[in-house]
């Protein structure tokens, strides 16, 4: 049996057990809307020309609130790492911010950003932030202190160091802080989606709610687990091609 096989053999086990229980009366199909039932609200979305509309909204604002928050925690996770005096400065502000849940915050980024996107992308950005930051200062930190003092004798240059020992030292680190931030930046999303949306995945699931929809909130449910594993596996993919890089460097 192939790898594929053996990954996909519990969930297809799990949707036919679930598709049988719907059918025999085992669970309410108003309650716990069946496979079958999910399908047919994903054709309907599709016919209503509103599933690619939402999907695409949804990946902009992730993808905007990964790249600020995300790209931020790697460049001061990169900063707080090398230098101790950023360190004294920076650090200990953003363990306090840290202990924050961040998800709680939604009242404040609705008085300061509006019911816009600005708010949106800011708490997606938030809870990306972290991750990267804390990944990215820990991986370096844990550098072999050999191969740093190795480019102190060459007189490596600040540049240099960062390409040539930093990098390839913290690639690990920082890959799966970027896993992580893409986990917290999705889930952020699908909060974020809940604040007087009117477009995206989230609000298509406060509609069928309000309508009492099962299907398509199931439907919904799909999209962002989907999502959410297709981001996975590419980040997966990048890491072996970083992995690689990081062999050619070391």
């Amino acid at each position: 049996m192939s790898t594929l096989a053996r990954r996909a053999a519990i969930p297809v086990l799990l949707v036919a057990a679930w598709q049988l229980a719907g059918q025999s009366g085992l669970i309410d199909a108003q309650e716990f809307s069946t496979p079958w039932d999910t399908l047919q609200a994903f054709r309907q979305m599709q016919a209503d020309d509103v599933l690619l509309p939402s999907l695409a909204v949804s990946l902009a604002r992730a993808s905007t609130g990964l790249l600020l928050g995300g790209g931020l925690g790697l460049v001061l996770g990169l900063l707080v790492g090398l230098t101790r005096n950023a360190e004294n400065l920076l650090d200990a502000t953003f363990q306090m911010i840290r202990t924050l849940p961040h998800l709680a915050l939604v009242p404040l980024f609705l008085i300061w950003f509006g019911i816009g996107e600005e708010a949106k992308v800011a708490l997606v950005a938030l809870g990306s932030f972290f991750p990267l930051y804390l990944n990215t200062f820990k991986a370096i930190r844990g550098i072999d202190p050999r191969l740093m003092e190795l480019a102190h004798i060459q007189s490596l240059g600040r540049w240099q160091l960062i390409r040539e020992i930093v990098l390839p030292g913290a690639l690990p680190g920082i890959m799966v802080g970027l896993r992580l931030s893409i986990g917290t930046a999705w889930i952020s999303l699908i909060v974020a989606e809940q604040m007087n949306a009117n477009s995206g995945i989230g609000f298509l699931t406060m509609q069928a709610r309000t309508f009492g929809q099962t299907a398509v909130i199931m439907a919904c449910l799909v999209i962002y687990a989907s999502v959410g594993l297709v981001a996975d596996l590419l980040v997966r993919a990048l890491e072996q091609r970083s992995s690689r890089w990081q062999r050619s460097n070391a």
